[in-house]
């Protein structure tokens, strides 16, 4: 997991970025608004910790723009801790809030937190090579064939789709997808991802659903 740190104070960008680290997430940092924006539209995320206060281009307008084009989650970090300070925050598209001075224990369970959410998307269709995902209609179809899932087959392809290229984990397949934990020696993810398949690819000719041994499975179109 790959995390974006916008703050202009590096005691705190460098206290936070070793934390992150210890935990396994690879870290970046930006000491003012224009670059972490930069970043923030260029590279890409699996969240963003934004400070409010900062040089260049404040947080919120940071916000305001990386919102126009992408759904990356973002934790605000902030001085204030007014009721109406958070509510702005967060109706203006911040995904959590954190104020300041806060333990770092807390910072990392809220981080954790928005990377358990599902991932959004900027669109209602999702194209995997010639496969497109309506989210709104709840559709699926491959080239001119029309495929029917379950409610459940839709949300675990609804949730590969989301994260095409990235390899998932079959832990958190089950904490997205079930909303619960189950015994990793469990082959629940297995029978699913099984009657997907027999769905969406084994009709076809180049499949989109693929094992990494070891370690989970990627959504992607290998020509």
């Amino acid at each position: 997991m790959r995390i974006l740190i916008v703050e202009d104070e590096p005691k705190m960008a460098s206290y936070l970025r070793k934390g992150l680290l210890e935990a396994s997430f690879r870290v970046d940092i930006a000491l003012e608004g224009k670059e972490g924006l930069f970043l923030a539209l260029h590279e890409d995320y699996d969240a963003i910790v934004l400070d409010v206060m900062l040089p260049e281009l404040d947080g919120l307008e940071v916000l305001k723009r990386l919102r126009e084009q992408k759904r990356t989650p973002v934790l605000l970090l902030t001085a204030r801790d007014a009721v109406e300070d958070k509510v702005f925050g967060l109706e203006s598209g911040a995904d959590d809030y954190l104020s300041k001075p806060f333990a770092y224990a807390e910072f990392l369970a809220r981080i954790r937190a928005l990377l358990r959410r599902p991932a959004q998307s900027v669109g209602t269709v999702l194209t995997i090579g010639d496969m497109e995902v309506d989210l709104v209609k709840r559709r699926v179809r491959r080239g001119s064939a029309r495929i029917e899932l379950t409610a459940q087959e839709f949300s675990l392809l609804k949730l590969f789709a989301e994260r095409k290229g990235e390899v998932l984990t079959r832990t958190f397949v089950t904490s997205q997808v079930w909303d619960m934990n189950f015994d990793s020696d469990t082959n629940v993810v297995d029978v699913a991802i099984k009657r997907l398949r027999a769905k969406i690819d084994n009709p076809f000719g180049n499949k989109l659903l693929h094992t990494v041994r070891g370690m989970g499975y990627v959504m992607e179109w290998r020509s």
